[in-house]
C-alpha cells in the first residue's frame, strides 16, 4: 500500500497537462484514480479518453461537471436537462459512477436564490432516475457564495445536503471541495 490507493487527482488541479500527459503522470506517480472534466474529455474524444485511461489502468472517480439547472425559461431548462443527460452517458462511458453537478447561478432576470435552488431540485427529480439507469450518481457541489449569481445557487454544505436528502442516497449525494465550504 503506497498511501495513494484512495487518492484521486482532479484534472483541474493540473489543468496545464493535456489528457495524455495527465494519464501518464498519474500512472508514473502511482496515482490510480483521476477525476476528469467534460471539456477536455470532449476535446480529446470520449472513446479515446476512455481507452487511454483504461490502458493506463486508471479509474475515473468523477466527471465534472454537469448542472447549470437554474434556468426559468422552458427552452433553456430543456437544453440544460438534455446536456445533463449527455453528461450522464459520458460518465458511464468513462466508467465512473459519479457526475459532479454545479447547480447554476441566477437567471438573467432573477434574484431569488431559493427559487433557483428549487429549480435545481425539480431538475434533479428528472435526472436522478435517468442517471440511475446508467449506474451514475449525481453529486451536488456547493460553491463559495461569491459564485452564487453566475455559477452556483448552492452556496453551503447545508443547502447541498438539503437538496440531496430529497432523493435516495444511491441517486444523489454531495461533492465537497474544501475551498468552497
Amino acid at each position: 500500500m503506497t498511501g495513494l490507493d484512495r487518492f484521486s487527482i482532479n484534472q483541474m488541479t493540473v489543468r496545464q497537462l493535456s489528457l495524455p500527459e495527465l494519464v501518464s503522470a498519474c500512472a508514473e506517480s502511482g496515482i490510480g484514480k483521476v477525476g476528469l472534466w467534460r471539456e477536455p474529455v470532449q476535446a480529446y474524444g470520449l472513446r479515446e479518453t476512455a481507452a487511454l485511461v483504461r490502458s493506463a489502468g486508471l479509474e475515473v472517480t468523477t466527471l465534472c461537471r454537469g448542472g447549470f439547472l437554474t434556468a426559468a425559461a422552458p427552452a433553456e431548462r430543456a437544453a440544460a436537462l438534455a446536456d445533463n443527460r449527455l453528461a450522464v452517458r459520458e460518465a458511464a462511458a468513462l466508467g465512473t459512477d459519479t457526475l459532479v453537478l454545479v447547480s447554476g447561478g441566477l437567471p438573467p432576470t432573477g434574484k431569488d436564490l431559493g427559487a433557483a435552488r428549487e429549480r435545481v431540485a425539480d431538475a434533479l427529480a428528472e435526472l436522478a432516475p435517468y442517471a440511475e439507469e446508467y449506474g451514475v450518481r449525481l453529486a451536488v457541489e456547493p460553491l463559495h457564495p461569491m459564485f452564487a449569481a453566475d455559477r452556483c445557487a448552492v452556496s453551503t454544505l447545508a443547502q447541498a445536503l438539503d437538496l440531496a436528502e430529497r432523493f435516495p442516497a444511491h441517486q444523489v449525494g454531495v461533492a465537497v471541495d474544501t475551498y468552497h465550504v
